[in-house]
């Protein structure tokens, strides 16, 4: 992987969401704390940047699991204010109208857009930015619910993999728990992201730097690495096939 300054990471971080609430002339930020560690490290970065004061955590479970508790952890460990939200009673009545059964992907999507709803109502109420948790890792590979947990106003994480943040986070006294345990995007009970992208972090983050920072052959990805070529091959599909997932709608010209 790419060798970083993450204390240098730290501060244009920290100075990129200084310099757009002061452009948008915003009160502050607002984020979904979901118990994991992209949410808790944006949230860490932005209590830096703008002061505990200046920053409003929402917490949205749908089941109450140890990731609600995390959540509250780091809450409470920043001492931001925070307000929990059940958002299960709003997507059952989603479900309620929908007339058939979401499978637990659909479900999972309805999760995620539900969260986007409630924290823009909170930022146009209190003139707030909301700031998005994804990483390059999942920004690359389409691992987000488009216009759900992809949509906001910016996302001082987009540019680092996430074996990245897991150093960002490591650096600015992220709770231990929450940077040792495993990531989940938390759409149903068991879910993991590595088991639901079927490739570790680890692996898939030196495959993506290869393939698409450096743009290397595939056949020196694989050779470099030692691992088969249909791994790299993998990869390159997940990524080919969200591209649509990185860009604003398009039409046709005339």
């Amino acid at each position: 992987m790419r060798s970083l300054d993450y204390n240098s990471v730290v501060e244009i971080i920290t100075a990129f969401i200084r310099e757009k609430v002061d452009e948008a002339r915003a009160e502050g930020v607002v984020i979904g704390i979901s118990g994991g560690i992209d949410s808790a490290t944006t949230a860490y970065l932005a209590v830096r940047a703008l002061g505990k004061e200046k920053v409003l955590g929402l917490i949205m479970p749908y089941y109450q699991n140890r990731d609600v508790e995390d959540a509250r952890l780091v809450c409470s460990s920043l001492g931001i204010e925070c307000r929990e939200i059940n958002i299960k009673p709003i997507v059952d009545s989603f479900v309620s109208q929908l007339g058939f059964q979401p499978d637990k992907r659909s479900l999972g999507n309805i999760m995620a857009r539900t969260r986007m709803v409630l924290l823009y109502a909170h930022a146009n109420e209190r003139n707030l930015l909301v700031l998005g948790t994804s990483n390059r890792s999942e920004f690359l590979t389409g691992y987000f619910t488009k216009w759900g947990d992809g949509a906001s106003d910016y996302a001082p994480l987009i540019n680092l993999y996430k074996t990245e943040v897991w150093e960002v986070a490591e650096l600015i006294g992220v709770p231990e728990r929450i940077i040792e345990k495993k990531p989940t995007a938390g759409l149903w009970e068991g879910q993991t992201d590595e088991d639901e992208l079927g490739i570790s972090y680890s692996l898939l983050d030196e495959i993506l730097w290869r393939l698409v920072d450096l743009l290397k052959d595939k056949e020196e990805i694989a050779e470099e690495l030692g691992v088969p070529i249909e791994r790299v091959e993998y990869v390159e599909n997940l990524v080919k096939r969200s591209e649509h997932k990185r860009r604003l709608p398009l039409g046709p010209s005339f």
